[in-house]
């Protein structure tokens, strides 16, 4: 068995919840209305990806390392 490590960004949104992003993978979309079941979701969504992409015999991608930085400007 093989581990496959992805960064994730679980993304707050004005009207509550999650929206979950995978940098490295821009095809994986899900959410959760709460921290922790984003994070499931997020495991559910990866593994699904992985199992689909394993079966049909595509590239996994590899993981990214994102730069985030604050930017700020004055106006």
């Amino acid at each position: 068995m093989k581990v496959y490590q992805y960064t994730v960004v679980f993304e707050p949104l004005e009207e509550g919840g999650y929206d979950v992003i995978f940098p490295a993978i821009p095809e994986i979309c899900t959410f959760g209305r709460t921290l922790v079941e984003a994070k499931r979701m997020a495991e559910d969504a990866l593994r699904c990806y992985l199992k689909s992409a394993l079966k049909g015999r595509e590239l996994i991608p590899e993981e990214r390392e994102p730069t985030i930085e604050r930017l700020e400007v004055s106006l």
